[in-house]
């Protein structure tokens, strides 16, 4: 599979900017790989293909505000820096990126909050480059862990993706969070799950449909740009996994009964297939994985699953069509863009089946 298969011209119009009034009222295409059809629905209607013991795998991650804006001593430039993760809670240290990345030295200091109000500002010193745009700070605060971590998380907003292309609103907080969010870590939503809503949930139970909670803390991994036609020679950022003793017994046995086991997001579907015994079932399992799903790809879980409409040329584009065949995704690409579905983060959703 070359990089090339996954470009096609995408309006610009039909980026999503905003989410849906109500969750569960996004559109639903349903693309069916054993007959080949593509029906048009709204997200509720997703129970309608479920049945009692099927399982809906979700993604329980919760994303912080990890964009954070900030000046450069001395000259005062304005510094965009987000915040990839944490890595010495003592030390107050962090694996960052930062915009513009060449304007930044190890020693520079960066100043983060009001100048006017010195007790609400931040200060954090550049101590490594560890890659081209990365970069490792040490947080000059000397409170209690807690209180530092407030602070941080006071001065950061919710972190939408570039291609989001306006202003931070104060829904973004709420709407850029999943229903089930719960184990902080991502600095991008899990984006299938944005579409369902407690009462959808609700309806799920009364019908008998199980629920199985893995965890991936969503990186930068998926919006960094594949940079080569081969896609074997991609690599993928890692990211962190856990799978709970819970969840694996609770795919398993549906697989005992050969019960419909739904992926929801391409992150869930990395996450279980990163974690697979050869026989096919889930193990419990915590670490990392960098695994990258592509054309040809044989899965071993899942039997349905739940995307957005990614943008061209992303490894999630790459992922949803090793599952549904890359040829009847692209027809489903092509309708989507006549019907005017919404793309992106914020946009409509498939169901594969």
């Amino acid at each position: 599979m070359k990089l090339s298969k996954f470009n096609f011209s995408l309006p610009e119009e039909l980026i999503a900017l905003h989410p849906a009034d109500n969750r569960d009222e996004s559109r639903l295409m349903v693309i069916n790989r054993k007959n080949g059809t593509i029906e048009h629905k709204v997200f509720k209607d997703i129970i309608d293909y479920f049945d009692d013991q099927d399982v809906f795998i979700f993604n329980n991650t919760k994303v912080f505000p990890a964009r954070l804006y900030g000046n450069k001593e001395k000259t005062g430039a304005k510094i965009e820096v987000f915040l990839l993760r944490e890595l010495n809670r003592e030390q107050r240290l962090w694996d960052v990126l930062v915009d513009p990345a060449r304007k930044i030295r190890i020693g520079n200091k960066l100043y983060f909050g009001e100048e006017d109000d010195e007790s609400e500002m931040m200060v954090a010193e550049v101590i490594d480059n560890t890659t081209s745009r990365g970069r490792t700070l040490r947080f000059l605060y000397d409170g209690p862990y807690d209180e530092f971590k407030n602070k941080l998380y006071s001065l950061g907003e919710t972190p939408l993706p570039k291609f989001i292309n306006r202003d931070v609103l104060p829904e973004d907080k709420e709407r850029y969070q999943t229903i089930f969010a719960k184990h902080e870590g991502a600095v991008a939503a899990p984006t299938a799950g944005l579409h369902f809503s407690r009462e959808l949930l609700k309806r799920f139970e009364i019908k008998g449909i199980d629920f199985a909670e893995v965890t991936l803390h969503v990186g930068l991994g998926n919006f960094r740009s594949v940079d080569v036609e081969d896609l074997t020679k991609h690599k993928m950022d890692s990211e962190q996994i856990i799978v709970s003793e819970e969840a694996a017994q609770i795919v398993n046995n549906a697989k005992e009964l050969k019960k419909q086991i739904c992926a929801v997001g391409t992150t869930v579907m990395r996450t279980i297939e990163s974690s697979v015994s050869t026989q096919g079932h889930l193990n419990p399992y915590e670490g990392w994985t960098n695994k990258f799903i592509f054309p040809p790809y044989d899965f071993s879980v899942a039997t349905s699953m739940v995307s957005n409409f990614h943008l061209p040329l992303s490894t999630l584009l790459m992922m949803v069509s090793a599952f549904a065949g890359y040829d009847l995704l692209m027809e489903g690409y092509n309708q989507a863009i006549k019907e005017k579905y919404r793309f992106g983060t914020y946009g409509d959703a498939m169901l594969i089946i």
